[in-house]
């Protein structure tokens, strides 16, 4: 019997609507990962051939920000039943942000090489992802300029 992961993505709001024939195609691509407090799924500047549906756990989303001395400038935190990492699906597929687990993480693994090469195949289920991450980045980059802003914004009140 072949264990997969699609009547766990089926339920999955990131995932609602799509296609049954893609939900299966994605879940092809999927494995189960455990992270510990404090590890890592992601650093900035490495290779992004991944993304993660976050199960349980906080995730934080982190750039190293120059004048906050040793600590990251967390961008946003993400929690249970939300994707981490867009960065597979942009050239040059190279992680923007640290991810890193700041309590134990549960997650689905998403292997995007394998995904990459299913869109090329099908640029229906190509379509779907874009859509589907392109909002994404949109939400991260509108949360990117709101931490900024409330850093750097009240910087001449020091």
């Amino acid at each position: 019997m072949q264990h997969t992961l699609e009547p766990l993505l089926r339920t999955q709001k990131f995932f609602a609507g799509l296609d049954p024939d893609h939900l299966s195609l994605i879940a092809g691509c999927a494995s189960t990962v455990v992270f510990p407090t404090d590890g890592f799924l992601f650093r900035e500047g490495d290779p992004a051939n991944t993304f993660f549906l976050i199960r349980k756990g906080k995730v934080a989303l982190e750039i190293a920000a120059a004048g906050r001395g040793a600590g990251a400038l967390v961008i946003q935190t993400l929690g249970e039943g939300e994707v981490a990492g867009f960065s597979w699906l942009i050239e040059p597929h190279h992680w923007e942000f640290d991810g890193r687990a700041i309590e134990r993480v549960l997650a689905v693994k998403m292997d995007g090489t394998c995904l990459r090469g299913k869109c090329e195949d099908d640029p229906r289920l190509g379509y779907e992802l874009m859509r589907r991450f392109a909002g994404l980045t949109a939400t991260r980059l509108q949360a990117t300029r709101l931490q900024l802003l409330d850093v750097y914004g009240h910087a001449h009140d020091r």
